[in-house]
């Protein structure tokens, strides 16, 4: 039997867990795919956040990774609009 102490130690990090999911899930109510054109090259991404905006911004610039080499293409493709943009209430 494993003892008292090493018990209520597993039943406090399950139950932080759970609260650290509940928390980050519930802030998370929007959810947008983002496609992207670099370089002649298409990428899509889907990210989720608070706010549309910020969905959509996580998403392009998640997008955009793949299509980029560097800083300055990063930023240059962060600013371009996306070819397409599709967001969702959770």
């Amino acid at each position: 039997m494993p003892k008292r102490s090493t018990l209520i130690g597993v039943c406090l990090t399950i139950g932080f867990a759970g609260f650290l999911y509940v928390a980050t899930a519930s802030a998370q109510k929007e959810t947008c795919e983002v496609c992207v054109r670099f370089n002649d090259q298409e990428n899509c991404a889907t990210a989720s956040g608070e706010t549309k905006a910020e969905a959509a911004r996580t998403a392009q610039t998640t997008a955009c990774g793949p299509l980029t080499r560097g800083m300055n293409d990063a930023i240059a493709c962060d600013n371009r609009p996306p070819i397409s943009a599709q967001c969702r209430t959770r």
